[in-house]
């Protein structure tokens, strides 16, 4: 059966479906639109693509199979739909630096480039790997982000922990508000981590807590101080109890509950930074305090890289930069 388009069906769908073979290829898939004269552009477009040998021979890997395959050894899926959608039944063979950076203008045009490096170019890369394609993808100018090093000093850390008494919550919640505070300021959890806990991952006799999956993909066993273990004790539901640690959820009444904290405690912060402040804060603290260098920072797990460790190099002096002491000066006479 030619290549051809299937009109939208009253009760299954609302939208025009691409059928049939060409040179070969078998396609079935849905245009995503009701409106004939786009998709008859996407059927052009699909001929185009199997004519520049864009569409998967048959027997020849796909995008959605490797992704699959990807998916079911262990892979990360938060990131995987849209790219499946877009890639779909095109030849593994095919996707080179042009089809990723195209994808990522396509699928997020607003999206700045850590964005579409976190959710295009690392998962791709990731597929590509898995079955066994190797090539080195060029990652958006400023893929990194802007680096943000803001941090707290002890006096207002400490006026904000006491300020989540003032706040207008229900007791128990000002309570678990302040322990999540904590929590994050002493251990450089991100927050997602951190409202993702399990009860049963934290030990309190070992003073440890598990985090099973992180933003760098591995697990990593988190260190609570003595100022953590006390907190965790005054939990209004306790340890003892199956499910998560917290009860909050990411979303618009925690931004709630850190905005009257902050302005009870007269603390301002910059914009974007929110909950994040405590990371660098921890960072900033083991620098300053702790004694920790670049690289015992890495050594924590919280960093995958010194690159990244680096940003709070600047909050201490080094000792290099202390041998200025023994740069020549100029003799002073006697009076």
């Amino acid at each position: 059966m030619p290549l051809k388009l299937r009109p939208p069906r009253a009760g299954k769908t609302p939208c025009f479906y691409i059928r049939g073979t060409y040179l070969g290829v078998y396609v079935e898939e849905s245009t995503g639109t009701g409106r004939r004269e786009i998709a008859e552009q996407l059927l052009r477009k699909k001929r185009v693509e199997i004519e520049c040998g864009a569409v998967a021979r048959p027997g020849e890997p796909t995008f959605a199979e490797a992704a699959i395959n990807y998916m079911t050894a262990g892979g990360e899926r938060r990131f995987m739909t849209p790219l499946i959608h877009y890639f779909g039944a095109m030849a593994l063979s095919t996707i080179d630096q042009s089809a990723i950076d195209r994808a990522a203008a396509l699928i997020y045009p607003d999206g700045d480039a850590a964005t579409r490096n976190r959710q295009i170019y690392t998962p791709v890369s990731a597929v590509l790997k898995r079955a066994g394609i190797e090539q080195k993808i060029k990652r958006p100018i400023g893929w990194r982000g802007r680096p943000r090093t803001h941090w707290l000093t002890p006096k207002q850390a400490f006026a904000i922990f006491k300020a989540t008494c003032k706040i207008k919550a229900p007791r128990d919640t000002r309570t678990e508000f302040r322990i999540l505070l904590r929590l994050l300021c002493y251990t450089g959890m991100r927050l997602g981590d951190a409202l993702g806990i399990m009860c049963r991952n934290v030990n309190l006799g070992s003073q440890a807590a598990l985090l099973p999956v992180t933003k760098n993909g591995r697990p990593r066993l988190v260190y609570l101080p003595r100022v953590v273990i006390e907190e965790l004790r005054r939990l209004p539901r306790g340890l003892d109890r199956e499910g998560r640690l917290f009860r909050f959820h990411n979303g618009g009444r925690l931004r709630d509950l850190l905005k009257m904290t902050l302005s009870a405690a007269g603390v301002s912060l910059p914009e974007r930074v929110a909950f994040h402040i405590f990371c660098h804060t921890w960072a900033t603290w083991m620098r300053q305090h702790g004694g920790l260098d670049t690289y015992d920072l890495v050594r924590t797990d919280r960093w995958s890289d010194p690159v990244s460790a680096n940003r709070y190099a600047h909050v201490v002096l080094s000792e290099q930069s202390r041998k200025a002491e023994l740069l020549p000066i100029e003799r002073r006479r006697r009076a």
